[in-house]
């Protein structure tokens, strides 16, 4: 006969840290995106094309890595987490579509890029610093994981 599953916990300190793991990675991705948009000249050769791209990859790796995140988090024991992790995933993937909407239309010039590199940045950022504020502001309490039934 097996035992039954003890509970479990979750500490308040990593439901925080949860909530704000996506808005960390927005924050670097869109970051980080925006460098090699400024290190070119205007001027499209070789180089616009690398920069151009070194700008667009990691926002398409954390396009990856932020469904893992939104997957495990969205669905978190404290709901906030999910409540959290929804409201930055609406805001990066609006963004994102748009990109890929407007984008397309673009002309092949590196100043539409930094353009919306820049509008982007100036909305994702700042916003995302607020939901962490609002994040390290809420008083987060441990959370239990209900026991699951013995199925035998």
């Amino acid at each position: 006969m097996s035992q039954p599953a003890a509970a479990r916990h979750v500490s308040a300190r990593a439901c925080a840290g949860s909530a704000k793991l996506f808005n960390y990675g927005t924050i670097i991705a869109v970051t980080v995106a925006g460098v090699p948009l400024f290190l070119v000249t205007g001027e499209v050769g070789v180089a616009t094309i690398i920069a151009a791209i070194m700008g667009i990859v990691p926002l398409v790796l954390w396009f990856g890595g932020s469904m893992l995140v939104y997957a495990l988090n969205r669905h978190h024991p404290d709901e906030r987490v999910g409540y959290y992790t929804q409201q930055a995933a609406y805001r990066y993937y609006a963004f994102m579509g748009a990109l890929i909407v407007i984008g397309t239309f673009f002309p092949p010039e590196i100043f539409y890029f930094r353009i919306y590199w820049l509008v982007a940045a100036l909305i994702i950022i700042p916003w995302s610093i607020r939901d962490i504020i609002r994040i390290n502001r809420e008083h987060w309490q441990d959370v239990e994981i209900p026991k699951e039934p013995d199925h035998g």
